[in-house]
């Protein structure tokens, strides 16, 4: 606990509740006494404790099937301080409408035996679809590509 969290903003002066408030429902233990949770938009969606989202981009190319088209993709960089990791991964966040409709693992193995070998940060796309995930563990910037098959 607190889950990081993907936040929706649609107009200008929301407030999401940092500091008092964390992932939506859950009061800081200092400054928590001071506002309640409810005064707050909630995330659009919790993404897991210390996952440490870093870098996002959405979709936008034609080389990915129909599906991944327009969809948010998030560079999980990963924790450091978990007994058990978490994080280290790209997710794809599904938005119909508007709204959440699934998150899901889109890459994943820079965590092996729970030990990390590499750490993704930040995702750009190439006009020709392709997506670059950078790592600044390993030093490297993968590029995954989509060959239809």
């Amino acid at each position: 606990m607190p889950s990081c969290e993907l936040n929706y903003a649609p107009k200008e002066g929301m407030n999401f509740g940092y500091p008092y408030c964390h992932q939506g429902d859950y009061p800081d233990p200092k400054l928590g006494k001071k506002h309640a949770c409810s005064e707050f938009t909630p995330p659009a969606e919790k993404l897991g404790a210390h996952v440490a989202p870093l870098g996002l981009d959405f979709y936008t190319g034609t080389m990915f099937p129909e599906k991944y088209r327009n969809q948010l993709f998030i560079a999980e960089h990963g924790s450091w301080n978990r007994t058990k990791p978490s994080g280290y991964r790209v997710v794809m966040v599904t938005i119909e409408d508007n709204m959440i409709t699934s998150h899901e693992v889109f890459a994943e193995g820079w965590l092996q035996g729970g030990a990390a070998w590499g750490r993704p940060v930040d995702i750009e796309f190439l006009p020709d679809g392709s997506m670059l995930v950078s790592d600044d563990y390993a030093n490297v910037i993968y590029r995954i590509s989509y060959s239809g098959q």
